[in-house]
């Protein structure tokens, strides 16, 4: 029975008596009474997320002691809590329990969970609760998974020895400056993310640790994790730390004799544990890592032989870092690499050994992005049996093959993309292309290609896009100075989406015409006017999506715009912000005021039409003006005819 969000301030007592799931959110119950659920027996699933619940009295479950699910998110139970403790009590089947944003602190948490040793879910998340200790989660033998993320969490003291089958734990969101000694062998997915931690020290032992998902990003880590040297992992998330390898050390000493001293203060004992930071890193076991994130913190470099222990490593993500040289070396086992990240390093350099077919042979996706890298090791692709997405944007790159210069012994680096039948997406924004020629993409069957922001590469025009005629899908070329004159798309049949914005376009291409896009971007240009039969030519018919805004177009020609307010199915997303000019007003297209439409109709008109208007009244004001002379003057006139002729008349 769903009853969500029906303003119900209690249970209705009339709904059907044998009832197993009932749904009460987002109404105003603030009390749950003895009385609330005797009739239903049979209830397995209880709902009460955010109501305004204060109290459940204690024997309000005695009737439904078959619950197994029950909701209390986003209460108000910490105002009576003991209460509600004893109420929970008598649930001896539950199994999922979900406490989340009741401002309970953790003495509250510990009462309310004394009792419920059935429990195997339990979330206590947004609470306050700012410690955790040995009493916490007493007697919750059978507990799977534990969420206490966005709490006030700064120290566990032994809060999970006791939690023998938990295998999920999230932590996320809260103040732990580091967790040391980490020993719980059982837990498969650990979340730590979004703390203050500065360090992770795994237990010193041999038994083998569960631990496959570990997820330490957003957090304030100086050195790699010391992890457990017998492990599952597969996924190890260290994004958004401080971490760095420590190769640059004073003196050139050897990263081999760098320890590290922590100081451990434990009620009234200290201890002092020295790690060799380097010998700790080899035991580890990652020969099961799939996923490395190690996406931005402060890496210089790689230490030697890093990669080698992770021959499963599928996903390696080292953007944004400080990486000034990266090499892929064969001793490093990256056979099973699909996805190299590299972007927003400070690359000059990426070598390879030769044979570099034997190192990357399954990578799909490659990104060196925002580097400052001006050439790739040549034939990198060539092996690369699966590559589909290579990122090369924001390099200072050029394509092979090279215009010849004259005067010039030895071309300059370029990067050879030609052949590569596997690649289909490939972004080249911002490389400081200069007019490309020649066949740069000969045998390699792009879908997507990003040319934007490179102002000089579109010097020779369009021909050099011909081999992609058959395949290319998606083309930007925004920002790269296009004018009208250069921009002829005929031939680029398959394309489905344009992106011709922020160029010096005065008028619309007439080869788009012809174009069955669906997506059309035209922003930032020079534009008047769209052609007026737009709309009615085969990409008037195709496009689903169109941008038109920050050009100046005339307020006086927006046929164009009318129309294809009436075509079907067609989106123009900042149709609001298209405005056109009347003189110096700026205007929007859909509500011109009387005055200026008034205006438009006059300069809209038939131009012989006019010019027949304002001369039919002159020319008939002369000739008034001639009759009325005429007449006047008649007599005069022909006197003075007579004089001049000298013939005599019986006038």
């Amino acid at each position: 029975m769903d009853c969500t969000g029906r303003w119900l301030s209690s249970i209705p007592g009339n709904l059907q008596g044998d009832t197993e799931e009932l749904l009460l959110d987002d109404n105003t119950i603030q009390v749950l009474t003895n009385a609330s659920l005797l009739t239903y027996i049979q209830l397995c699933h209880l709902s009460l997320t955010r109501n305004r619940l204060q109290l459940i009295e204690p024997g309000a479950f005695l009737s439904s002691q078959g619950l197994q699910e029950l909701s209390l998110a986003d209460n108000l139970l910490f105002t009576n809590y003991s209460l509600t403790a004893a109420a929970l009590s008598a649930l001896q089947a539950l199994r999922t329990l979900d406490l989340a944003g009741n401002r309970l602190t953790e003495d509250m948490v510990s009462l309310l969970l004394w009792n419920l040793s059935s429990l195997e879910s339990l979330s206590v998340a947004r609470n306050v609760i700012m410690r955790l200790d040995s009493s916490t989660f007493t007697n919750l033998t059978q507990l799977l998974e534990l969420n206490l993320e966005k709490n006030y969490i700064f120290e566990i003291d032994r809060a999970f020895e006791g939690l023998q089958r938990l295998q999920r734990l999230n932590i996320a969101y809260n103040y732990l400056p580091c967790l040391v000694g980490f020993g719980l062998t059982q837990l498969r997915v650990l979340n730590v993310s979004n703390n203050i931690i500065e360090w992770f020290l795994a237990l010193e032992s041999d038994d083998p640790f569960e631990l496959e998902v570990l997820d330490l990003s957003h957090n304030r880590l100086l050195f790699f994790p010391v992890l457990p040297r017998q492990n599952k992992l597969h996924s190890l998330l260290l994004q958004d730390n401080r971490m760095s390898f420590y190769q640059h050390l004073p003196n050139g000493t050897s990263l081999a004799n760098v320890t590290v001293q922590f100081l451990i203060v434990d009620g009234n004992s200290t201890n002092i544990t020295t790690v060799r930071l380097w010998d700790e890193l080899c035991y580890s076991n990652l020969s099961s890592l799939r996923l490395l994130d190690m996406s931005q913190n402060q890496v210089w470099g790689l230490s030697e032989g890093f990669l080698a222990q992770m021959p499963s490593l599928t996903h390696l993500k080292l953007n944004q870092n400080c990486l000034e040289a990266f090499h892929l070396l064969e001793k490093d086992s990256l056979a099973m690499l699909a996805e190299l990240d590299l972007s927003q390093n400070r690359l000059v350099e990426l070598g390879a050994e030769l044979g570099v077919g034997d190192i990357l042979p399954n990578l799909q996706l490659f990104n060196v992005s925002a580097n400052r890298l001006r050439a790739l090791p040549p034939g990198l692709f060539t092996h690369t049996r699966k590559i589909t997405t290579v990122d090369l944007s924001h390099n200072q790159i050029d394509l092979c093959p090279q215009p010849d210069v004259a005067g010039e012994v030895e071309s300059p680096p370029c990067v050879d993309i030609r052949g590569v039948v596997t690649l289909t997406h490939l972004s080249l924004a911002g490389c400081g292309l200069r007019g490309l020629g020649g066949r740069p993409f000969q045998g390699t069957p792009l879908a997507h290609l990003d040319l934007s922001d490179n102002c000089q590469a579109l010097s020779h025009g369009l021909g050099w896009l011909q081999d992609l005629a058959p395949t290319l899908q998606v083309l930007s070329l925004r920002n790269t100075s296009l004018s009208s004159a250069a921009g002829d798309f005929s031939s680029l049949s398959s394309l489905v989406r344009l992106d011709l914005s922020g160029n010096s376009l005065t008028a619309f291409p007439a080869s788009l015409d012809a174009l069955e896009l669906h997506s059309l971007d035209l922003r930032h240009n020079c534009l008047a006017a769209l052609p007026a039969g737009v709309a009615r030519a085969p990409l008037g018919r195709s496009l689903r999506e169109l941008y038109l805004s920050r050009n100046p177009y005339n307020c006086c020609t927006l046929g164009w715009w009318d129309a294809l307010q009436r075509v079907e199915g067609l989106r123009v997303p900042d149709g609001r912000e298209v405005t056109c000019r009347h003189g110096p007003r700026v205007l929007s297209p859909g509500a011109l005021p009387e005055p200026v439409r008034h205006s438009c109709r006059w300069h809209n008109a038939d131009l012989a039409l006019l010019y027949l208007v304002l001369a039919l009244p002159t020319c008939l004001t002369l000739l008034v003006a001639f009759a009325v002379v005429f007449l006047m003057l008649k007599e005069k006139l022909l006197k003075m005819l007579k004089s001049r002729c000298g013939v005599s008349s019986p006038y």
